[in-house]
């Protein structure tokens, strides 16, 4: 296991997809924290493929370029706080009976062997106990999470390799919830949909923890190809129609396209929501959180793909369920204006998952892998 549990010094948030590598710096001021730098890289195709690094030293000159042309502060520091793809990774809260704080490693990896389906020899293992809502269980929860040594190992390299110090490596989801969820606090469960570049992803958080994951394919590059594919133009003119035309202007030419073009994978989003919902639903009664029976509260989208005009109003009314765009900056800035000068919100809302890694860098908190 990584020897990175401590954070002795503040550190960057660095998100890597099969798409992107992007970065958020925060500096504190006084009381408040402030945006201090950012960046955005777009990485060559097949470099990162569904997770799995393809080309560690070509993602390492990405690393490179997007620290060498932030944006705002000159970016001074080396240590980072990095994600770990969402797809390759293992999440699961599980129960054990309340025992000695030391004697829980040793337990909870005996416990894991029932849970992990590869040999704990191959894994990272990391875990957080977690916090209860209420002080009435007669147990303790366990956020056990794992990864393959092998991507962690190739994600540790090209950092390296990019003269950075990886000081602490977490899961997306993890990095996502610490962004969009005030506090950390979730009362009644939430669903929390990324829309990606190259897939959406599902995350629960309720209590003060993750309790689910899951990703899918759709996403929103998806949706860029069918309106270009549709409209017969390249993908750059089809991203630049579907932020003007979205899926609330039906009386043009255009928006009637995309909307129609679109229709199949927003039935599939939408059946793909439900189906997630009913499997938690059906899975959640171990979490004792005193919800009187009630689901889902409410539905917060994030990513580049929440962006898309009219999406809000489409779920909101397929779904019965609200349904909002999270604010990535809700435990950053003190007064959440709703415009940063030097990141627009509609841009910060792609940067969610680089926020949440940055939040940890600067709170110096602990490690989950």
């Amino acid at each position: 296991m990584l020897d990175i549990f401590n954070l002795k010094e503040r550190a960057f948030g660095l998100d890597i997809s099969d798409k992107s590598v992007k970065i958020i710096n925060l500096k504190q001021k006084k009381d408040c924290l402030l945006l201090g730098s950012y960046g955005e890289k777009a990485i060559p195709l097949g470099v990162v493929d569904a997770g799995i690094i393809k080309n560690e030293e070509a993602l390492t000159r990405s690393i490179k370029e997007v620290c060498k042309n932030i944006k705002g502060d000159k970016l001074n520091a080396r240590m980072v706080v990095a994600s770990l793809p969402e797809e390759k990774s293992f999440l699961q809260v599980i129960q054990m009976p309340k025992i000695n704080d030391d004697d829980l490693p040793k337990a909870v990896r005996y416990e894991a062997v029932n849970y992990i389906p590869m040999p704990i020899d191959e894994m990272c293992l990391d875990f957080n106990v977690v916090k209860p809502l209420f002080n009435h269980l007669n147990h303790i929860d366990i956020l056990l999470v794992a990864f393959p040594k092998d991507i962690v190992q190739s994600y540790v390299g090209a950092i390296r390799g990019a003269g950075l110090i990886p000081v602490a490596l977490e899961v997306e989801s993890q990095a996502i919830t610490r962004a969009i969820t005030q506090n950390d606090l979730a009362a009644m469960p939430v669903l929390i949909i990324e829309l990606g570049a190259t897939r959406t992803s599902f995350i629960i958080h309720s209590g003060y923890s993750v309790r689910f994951t899951s990703s899918i394919s759709l996403s929103a590059g998806r949706f860029t190809e069918i309106i270009a594919n549709s409209i017969n133009v390249d993908l750059e003119s089809a991203e630049k129609l579907k932020t003007e035309y979205g899926l609330m202007n039906h009386s043009n030419k255009y928006g009637k396209l995309i909307f129609e073009s679109l229709t199949p994978q927003l039935h599939e989003l939408v059946d793909q929501i439900k189906s997630h919902i009913r499997y938690y639903q059906s899975h959640s009664d171990h979490e004792h959180l005193l919800t009187n029976g009630q689901g889902i509260s409410k539905i917060v989208l994030c990513g580049g793909g929440a962006n898309l005009l009219g999406l809000v109003e489409y779920l909101n009314r397929e779904l019965l369920i609200p349904v909002e765009i999270g604010n990535p900056w809700v435990n950053i800035l003190k007064d959440n204006p709703i415009n940063i000068p030097e990141l627009s919100y509609k841009e910060s809302i792609g940067y969610v998952t680089a926020l949440g890694l940055a939040l940890r860098g600067i709170k110096q908190l602990g490690s989950m892998i």
